[in-house]
């Protein structure tokens, strides 16, 4: 099926094509990007350029006035490149103040037409006006972390330098920009800019010597639309509507810049388009003139939710969500992926990949085109559409925002975009990741932190997201990107010559701008440092995420499999599960996407490898290996879940023990020394997730679906991942079980592979009648239902494993079961949070709620 929408071409399957090999300029183009195709023009063209040999790097705050113009901050020396090893060295340093780019100085006649004339500097002015919502508080004192943890009254020096050079560079956003409000919103300054009378297209790029504007509107020619340059390195053109009223670019147009750089002739993709699509048979992606008639875009219908206290996080793919070997769409996501995503139980939705990004199977992390929308799913309108459907069930949607690199890209990608390597990047070996072959943002840079903040903004006010998962943090906040460095937690790891000052406070701004605008907005960064501070708000001197990803305990699950259960240490699991900052909330996950990779095995696939294939349904039986492989993963689950933090994160597939990983379509992959590393023959196969098994109700991948379901709603219920009680009472060795509280939760896990206990004692703390409320034996779940749910438990007076009560219990082998305390000791009712009475209970509802999440596949 192709639809087609003014001008642009959106095939269902595109055909894959062989790569082109590598030219003299390096474009890094290893596999095919199926994506919209686009109607091919004749006269289209593509000139390279060769990479440029300069390998200077720029300063620590380095300014639009030129490429090579520095201006010092403290830790700068005179007449040296700025590092993060100088942050603490205050000698000669200058009190110069920087020379910024104020975009509202370019002095083209027509610019008072462009965005309507709209004065940013005034409407700035306005902010705090009683009838302006957009506004970000002043910064605060940032001392509130020495009373938080002690412990960084050592580390003063540091991280006062860290609060201080943020607080300066908001005095000067301040003074230059009109704001972090104004400064954050480039998106209406650069790029394409339509006005009642034309389009203004400006694109900061100091290195090149002249530039044009060439597509699909002008035949391509180069000298049709010539570019005019200002003192700071921003080109400008503006083009008035046709005769007839109509823009000079139609919608759905190609675009490109050409430049004539130190590298010589290249045709790039603006840096700020909002749409990139790639033409049949091209390797590079083309830019898009986006800008559809009224009646073609989209508006949202519903309110974006609340924050919810719990945070349920459903990690998905758009593009591998099909049942089907195919490139899904924005439009079917929407249609069939976010009600069964609602019915599990999950309260927010983390899309990846959404960002275009040219290589396919980069899983979305090799960015090209930073505000555009990945074109193989659908339009910008499409993607729209699917999250307002999201927030009309009431589930909040994270992007997976790629902040911390860039693709190598020079055809269609940032780099070497104006023909230098310093351009948005540090130049040379500090601005580029080896092990991920991509490139590194200066983010000292004036400009870099307008295109950064920017983009966050971007994708939050035009596309209603509800918030971001950062990637790559730890990259960020570090010189050596966390690279074969070994965390222990000692705070010189943290603090001192190996940090990059400059990215976290690049982290503390653009925190600080997400929470002042959009303060439902969520923001979780994916470190596995452990960096102290890093989720306490930026007024009190932290780097301001909401989470911190616990991937630590992912990586202790894949360790603990590669061996057998008499050898897991039950104070291993629980110290990895609660090793974390206190104050500072954590997301958990037994597995999120880097588990289920090609080259690595899904959790299910490690416990139960080829027997997937065949006995996993139930009209045969189920080997020791099955039954084993079903009973942990539950367990897993629900003990990651139970102890791992104050949100949960699950991908896609996993819920039902998905038998297979993820391996993208591509091609042989010729490494530097020689090897190759063989391909997949473009195929599809393995990029998909088979919801159809999860549904079916004739195997078994089924009672494992239902189980993460009903630990969802019993999460839903009781709110245990923030309740301000927990407490481990029991991690015994011989035994093999684990009893904790969390909440007005009692939960009993028995992980030996033999042994069940009755009359097994178990601590509580408050007296009164328990009842089961989740029971991983249960044979809806694919257990063996050794448990009677109708059973009451009383409490009983006395101290037992620290604990003021205990009540005694059956634990049948390998299960993990949940108790609720349901009524007081004179018999009145209780609830989780308030002390009020509650409905019936949770294992009665989920238990009878069987149906199917969805009616058929």
């Amino acid at each position: 099926m192709v639809y087609t929408i003014s001008g642009i071409r959106l095939p269902a399957i595109p055909s894959a094509y062989t790569p082109l090999s590598h030219s003299s300029f390096s474009s890094d183009r290893r596999s095919t990007s199926l994506s919209l195709l686009l109607k091919k023009n004749s006269v289209s063209r593509k000139i390279f350029a060769k990479k440029s040999s300069y390998d200077s790097d720029s300063s620590s705050f380095m300014v639009s006035a030129s490429a090579s113009d520095k201006v010092l901050v403290p830790g700068t020396q005179s007449g040296e490149p700025s590092s993060s090893t100088d942050q603490l060295d205050t000698t000669g340093t200058s009190t110069e103040e920087p020379q910024v780019l104020d975009v509202d100085d370019i002095t083209m006649e027509h610019d008072a037409d462009v965005n309507n004339g709209t004065d940013y500097k005034a409407l700035s002015e306005e902010a705090a006006g009683p009838f302006n919502v957009k506004s970000i508080p002043p910064p605060g004192p940032g001392q509130k972390i020495y009373e938080i943890d002690p412990m960084l009254n050592g580390y003063r020096q540091h991280l006062e330098y860290r609060y201080g050079q943020y607080k300066k560079l908001r005095e000067d956003i301040d003074k230059y920009e009109g704001g972090l409000e104004v400064f954050s919103r480039g998106f209406e300054k650069f790029g394409f800019q339509r006005s009642a009378t034309g389009i203004t297209y400006r694109e900061w790029a100091p290195g090149a010597k002249s530039a044009s504007l060439i597509g699909d509107f002008n035949n391509w020619n180069p000298n049709a639309d010539v570019m005019m340059r200002n003192e700071f390195g921003v080109w400008e053109i503006f083009l008035p509507n046709n005769a007839d009223g109509s823009p000079a670019i139609p919608h759905g147009s190609r675009v490109k810049i050409r430049m004539d750089t130190p590298s010589g002739i290249k045709d790039s993709i603006p840096a700020w388009i909002r749409f990139s699509v790639q033409a049949p048979g091209e390797i590079p992606y083309n830019g898009i003139y986006y800008d559809p008639p009224e009646k073609e875009k989209y508006v949202f219908q519903h309110s974006q939710p609340k924050r919810p206290k719990s945070l349920r996080i459903y990690e998905a793919h758009v593009g591998m969500s099909s049942t089907e070997p195919m490139i899904n769409t924005y439009a079917n996501f929407r249609d069939d992926v976010l009600p069964r995503i609602k019915k599990l139980g999950y309260n927010a939705v983390q899309l990846m990949a959404i960002q275009e990004h040219s290589y396919y199977a980069s899983f979305g992390y090799h960015v090209t085109n930073f505000f555009a929308p990945s074109s193989r799913c659908g339009t910008p309108d499409e993607l729209k559409s699917l999250i307002d459907k999201a927030h009309e069930l009431g589930l909040l949607v994270l992007m997976d925002i790629v902040h911390s690199h860039s693709s190598n890209n020079t055809l269609d990608g940032l780099n070497m975009f104006d023909g230098t390597d310093s351009q948005y990047f540090h130049s040379g070996s500090r601005g580029y990741h080896w092990m991920w072959d991509s490139r590194l943002f200066n983010y000292g840079s004036w400009e870099v932190l307008r295109f950064l903040l920017s983009n966050a903004r971007w994708w939050l006010e035009e596309f209603k997201f509800d918030g971001f998962r950062f990637d790559g943090v730890t990259s960020m906040m570090y010189t050596h990107h966390g690279l074969e460095v070994a965390f222990t937690g000692n705070y010189n790891e943290y603090f001192g010559f190996a940090t990059d000052v400059d990215a976290v406070v690049y982290l503390m701004l653009v925190n600080d701008m997400i929470h002042g605008l959009f303060p439902e907005a969520v923001t979780i960064g994916e470190d596995v440092s452990g960096m102290p501070t890093f989720c306490i708000p930026v007024q009190d001197g932290g780097v301001g995420f909401d989470y911190r990803l616990h991937m630590a305990i992912a990586d202790k699950w894949i360790e603990l499999l590669k061996m057998q259960e008499e050898y897991w240490k039950m104070g291993d699991i629980i110290h990895t599960l609660t090793n974390r900052r206190w104050s500072e909330k954590c997301v958990s996950y037994a597995e999120s996407h880097d588990q289920a990779l090609v080259g690595d095995k899904t959790i299910a696939f490690w416990l139960m490898d080829k027997d997937m294939y065949d006995f996993m349904a139930l009209d045969r039986p189920a080997t020791p290996l099955i039954d084993r492989g079903i009973a942990l993963h539950k367990m897993i689950r629900l003990i990651t879940m139970g102890l791992g933090g104050e949100g949960y994160l699950n991908f896609m597939g996993n819920e039902f023990g998905h038998p297979e990983w993820i391996d993208f379509p591509r091609a042989d992959q010729h490494l530097p020394d020689g090897s190759i590393v063989p391909g997949n023959g473009f195929s599809y196969d393995k990029c998909r997730r088979r919801f159809d098994l999860g549904d079916a109700d004739y195997l078994r991948y089924r009672g494992m679906q239902e189980f993460d379901r009903a630990m969802q709603h019993l999460e839903d219920a009781y709110g245990f991942m923030t309740s301000e009680h927990q407490y481990i009472s029991r991690k015994d060795e011989t035994d093999r079980v684990i009893v904790f509280e969390r909440g007005n939760l009692v939960f009993v896990f028995n992980f030996h592979w033999s042994n069940s206990y009755s009359d097994y004692r178990v601590g509580c703390s408050r007296p009164g009648k328990y009842k089961i409320v989740l029971d991983s034996d249960d044979s809806l779940f694919g257990g063996f239902n050794r448990l009677n749910h109708e059973a009451e438990y009383f409490s009983s007076e006395g101290w037992y494993d620290d604990r003021p009560r205990s009540f005694l219990v059956y634990t049948p082998s390998r299960t993990a079961v949940v108790y609720a305390l349901v009524s007081d000791e004179n018999g009145a009712l209780v609830s989780e949070t308030k002390g009020e009475n509650i409905k019936p209970l949770v294992s009665e509802t989920i238990i009878e709620d069987n149906e199917p999440l969805v009616e058929s596949i």
